[in-house]
């Protein structure tokens, strides 16, 4: 498992095949989810998840670049699949016409955390 906290709005960690995402995913920490998530792509096989559990929240530039790293990852048969996406992320992503996209595990049961 690896952390990493650059001093952004955004913390991450990696478990095998799980990119978790933790505060604020804006404009400002792209580059480095970016290098996060295509790092995570090389160095494993088949599909790759994002856990959104802890995130507070999410710009379209964030979303944007999940769906430009999922057609990356079909274009070599895997996929890049979002996990525990709040009310909020997923209404973005349907406003956003997104939706279709980026796959998005279904919700099931509560969240994770009281207030998420």
């Amino acid at each position: 498992m690896v952390s990493r906290d650059s001093g952004s709005t955004m913390q991450h960690t990696i478990d095998r095949d799980t990119l978790r995402l933790s505060g604020m995913l804006d404009v400002r920490c792209t580059a480095e989810l970016r290098a996060a998530l295509y790092g995570l792509m090389e160095t494993t096989t088949g599909d790759v998840r994002v856990d959104l559990a802890d995130v507070e929240s999410m710009d379209m530039t964030t979303l944007k670049m999940f769906a430009v790293a999922n057609r990356f990852a079909e274009r070599h048969g895997r996929r890049v699949v979002l996990q525990h996406c709040s009310p909020a992320v997923r209404r973005l992503l349907h406003i956003s016409h997104l939706r279709w996209m980026i796959p998005v595990e279904p919700a099931t049961g509560p969240p994770n955390q009281p207030g998420s």
